[in-house]
């Protein structure tokens, strides 16, 4: 395939980026969306120009790293990371643009490359659990209804790429922060700081300069792991509780 990537180019965070056009042929169908942009690379490299910086890891889907706006759309036009996208989803002759997240607290560090550490301080804010030390307990001494483990279990699949953010017009970080709150919220475990976590990690959300929730649903639909939007109706629910007792 042949394709026109638009792409954008931002130097350092003080520095003025803009789309930049680059032509590209010999891509297979095959490739992931980054081994294409690694092909593009190795052209920009071979004729002496910078390479794209962009985000990856595991390049497995797991670990939320490949994080880009493909065509407006947070991760592609897929249900799926960034790194799980094929080129089969895209035409010879395509026009590609290819951003990255824009949302105020993830800003850019240079190309497709942003900050996301304030995901990192929202979880930091939630603190531990509390737990007795010594031996691993026995695994059926503090017991957890199969429909709560089960929903603690899928929320916590979760992988933190941003994606609800960059997809909500509000830039609200709450599918995220909901997600981790009812992890441990449907959990034995998580229930002496239940209350106080909820309350900081909101709190950490907002001076973050996230956005509020108004259930538009652009966040689930653009999650990758498909989690579902009613945990952010658990966050409210449990902020509402912990401020109603005092938290």
């Amino acid at each position: 395939m042949k394709l026109t990537l638009k792409i954008w180019r931002q130097e350092n965070p003080t520095a003025t980026g803009a789309i930049h056009t680059y032509e590209l042929d010999g891509v297979s169908k095959d490739m992931s969306f980054l081994e294409m942009l690694d092909l593009l690379n190795e052209q920009l490299v071979t004729s002496g120009e910078e390479p794209v910086a962009f985000d990856s890891d595991c390049r497995e889907g797991i670990c939320g790293m490949c994080s880009l706006m493909i065509n407006g759309e947070a991760h592609g036009p897929e249900v799926t990371t960034t790194c799980q996208l094929h080129m089969r989803s895209f035409n010879d002759g395509d026009t590609i643009t290819i951003e990255p997240w824009r949302a105020e607290p993830f800003p850019v560090l240079k190309d497709l490359v942003v900050d996301r550490s304030a995901f990192d301080r929202i979880i930091q804010a939630g603190g531990y659990i509390s737990a007795n030390t010594g031996s691993a307990p026995e695994a059926n001494s503090v017991p957890a209804p199969r429909d709560k483990a089960m929903r603690a279990f899928n929320v916590a699949t979760c992988i933190g790429c941003g994606a609800c953010v960059a997809a909500c017009p509000n830039g609200s970080a709450s599918l995220f922060m909901g997600a981790k709150i009812t992890h441990l919220g449907e959990l034995p475990q998580g229930q002496p700081e239940r209350w106080s976590r909820v309350v900081d990690m909101v709190g950490q959300h907002d001076h973050e300069g996230f956005g509020g929730c108004t259930n538009i649903g652009e966040c689930a639909a653009a999650c990758p792991k498909e989690i579902p939007l009613d945990v952010i109706s658990q966050l409210n629910k449990d902020l509402r509780t912990a401020l109603k007792n005092g938290h």
